[in-house]
């Protein structure tokens, strides 16, 4: 293939890959830095892999989930905190897929994203709940065609670099913690009086500082469905598998750079084994594990796309809770391998075998909803629920 046809080569994963190239040139400095990963993500606009989701009938490509979770895998080989910003952002606007496309507005939105590339963030935390995100304290006003919320969001990552935010809350002010919505607000619809600055181990380029939101907007902003829909057929399952394809993005590069370390190793030993190849090769049966793991999951998923009855289903969510629990351990153990495998040249920063980033990205895994959280839910479904034994689902 000619240099001109690789440089205008517009599949998904020729762009991704143009994409991870700027990201990896600029991941060391993001991290250090703890700074939004600009450069990344003003190469995804560039690349139309914003709106990439949204159906073609509304200026998209109709891009699937496994399509996604491939490009979320690609990017994390480069820049983890690029990678989930692409993934956090592709959570949102799985919502307006899945469930805006009963709203006229919802649907100019969607046409207006794919045009402009406009990056939409997420408000689901708020002090006094943490991380349970199917519970609201803020409640939202609706005033005739205006609505009106205030959040005291802990955590909303890229806030401040987002076009728009979709804020949960719940329904009205006499309403349950349950009984949510989730409004678009976008960027001229809102004030953000920053509370928590993001200094964190890993995940520093997600900037996901916390805030007072204040906004106000046309009642049309509202979604047609509640939250609890939309987190069960949608959220949840994109989550898990996109942030599960970012974390083996992590994985696989760290094994690469393990076996770039195993190889380098056994030129200087003329050949023999050195002392790192059995740790790579359970390194590796790890990853494919992972692999398969993901797969599984993004199969299941597209099979039940088609029922909504089967979204909401206690076995998806335990098979995509499952998913997630397997995705976020499994990562740290790869890794530490890895670093094993390159010793001290895998500790020091500024090899071509450094780890520490890997690592301390990694850590995020377990605790984006937490895993115990996640554990404690997967028990109470299983004491209703039959376990899947099959092996053909």
């Amino acid at each position: 293939m000619s240099l001109a046809a690789v440089a205008t080569d517009m599949s998904l994963g020729a762009r991704a890959h143009r994409v991870a190239r700027v990201a990896a040139d600029f991941a060391d400095s993001v991290d250090r830095e703890g700074r939004f990963p600009k450069e990344a993500v003003d190469a995804m606009k560039a690349e139309g892999l914003l709106g990439i989701q949204i159906p073609a009938a509304f200026g998209g490509e109709s891009a699937t989930t496994q399509e996604l979770a491939e490009i979320c895998s690609i990017l994390g080989q480069a820049c983890a905190a690029s990678a989930m910003v692409f993934a956090m952002h592709q959570i949102k606007v799985s919502s307006l897929v899945e469930h805006g496309a009963e709203s006229e507005w919802h649907r100019d939105f969607m046409r207006e994203l794919c045009a402009r590339q406009l990056l939409v963030a997420s408000a689901t935390t708020e002090a006094g709940i943490g991380g349970n995100l199917r519970n609201s304290i803020c409640a939202i006003e609706i005033d005739g065609d205006t609505c009106r919320l205030e959040k005291d969001a802990t955590v909303i990552s890229y806030g401040e670099h987002a076009d728009a935010i979709m804020v949960t809350s719940r329904a009205r002010a006499d309403a349950a913690p349950g009984d949510q919505v989730m409004t678009v607000f976008r960027k001229s619809q809102y004030t953000l009086e920053k509370t928590v600055d993001w200094d964190t181990l890993g995940m520093r380029g997600t900037c996901s500082d916390g805030f007072i939101f204040k906004g106000e907007a046309p009642a049309a902003q509202v979604f047609p469905k509640t939250f609890a829909e939309i987190a069960a057929q949608s959220m949840l399952a994109s989550s898990h598998l996109l942030w599960s394809a970012v974390w083996y993005g992590i994985a696989a590069d760290a094994v690469l750079r393990a076996q770039a370390f195993v190889r380098a190793a056994a030129r200087k030993a003329g050949g023999s084994q050195p002392p790192g190849a059995l740790r790579l090769a359970e390194a590796s049966n790890l990853l494919q594990l992972l692999k398969a793991n993901i797969l599984s999951g993004l199969r299941a998923y597209e099979d039940a796309r088609a029922d909504p009855d089967q979204l909401s289903s206690m076995a998806f969510s335990i098979a995509m809770n499952n998913v997630k629990l397997a995705s976020s351990e499994t990562i740290l153990t790869i890794i530490n391998q890895a670093m094993i495998i390159c010793g001290i040249m895998g500790y020091k920063n500024g090899t071509p075998y450094s780890l520490g980033r890997h690592l301390r990205d990694a850590h995020s895994a377990q605790l984006m909803i937490s895993n115990d959280r996640i554990l404690g839910n997967t028990s109470t479904m299983l004491l209703v629920q039959k376990p899947d034994t099959s092996l053909l689902g």
